[in-house]
């Protein structure tokens, strides 16, 4: 299946055996914050919107200590040199104003050793979040969330790989540069991850 099926106006109808995957929608990503990407807020109604369509929910957030290994005195803005940001208790690490977050929600908190980067809930250690999703019988994921170049898309690919039908919410992630969006959304296309608009996404009653 290509990037262009959903695309093309077709509605996916989504049930119990769908997850939707909410990523790092936190502040210090959204405008304003120590890493804030444009339009990062804008991702919040869209998210909200498309929760009550999902019976499964995953929220995942950077959790990191002060010393963390990512973070550099003179940040270049790539892997591995980035200000500090998501500091374990500070206003930063916050959920980004207005997001409602559904009760039965998993709230995976990731980056909280000061020696791993994890970009992505599937690579948090004290968790195997594939048999977790594989034992409530889910089958696809659907990705939205902060940012499309990086944590997006490194949960997405983690997804795929782990044999999961993956979509990626278009409308409802953004990035942090136009060229490394474009390189990850291509990265995601060639490993057959699908592209979808929040208004093709409907629910059978739960």
């Amino acid at each position: 299946m290509n990037a262009a099926t959903p695309g093309a106006g077709a509605v996916v109808t989504t049930g119990a055996q769908d997850v939707l995957m909410v990523v790092d929608v936190q502040r210090d990503f959204c405008p304003g914050g120590a890493l804030g990407v444009a339009g990062g807020d804008e991702v919040v109604p869209i998210i909200n919107a498309l929760a009550p369509k999902f019976s499964r929910w995953v929220y995942t957030r950077d959790w990191h200590p002060h010393d963390h290994i990512s973070f550099s005195e003179r940040p270049e803005f790539r892997d591995s040199s980035w200000p500090p940001h998501a500091v374990q208790g500070t206003p930063g690490a916050g959920w980004c104003d207005g997001l409602e977050i559904p009760s039965g929600a998993l709230l995976i908190g990731k980056g909280d050793d000061r020696h791993w980067e994890e970009y992505s809930g599937f690579q948090v250690k004290r968790l195997d979040l594939t048999q977790f999703l594989r034992l409530r019988k889910v089958e696809r994921v659907f990705v939205a969330g902060l940012t499309t170049d990086y944590c997006v898309r490194t949960t997405a690919l983690d997804a795929r790989e782990a044999g999961f039908t993956v979509f990626v919410i278009e409308d409802a992630v953004r990035g942090v540069s136009a060229d490394a969006t474009a390189a990850a959304l291509a990265a995601m296309d060639a490993a057959g991850i699908i592209r979808i608009h929040s208004d093709r996404i409907e629910s059978h009653d739960h």
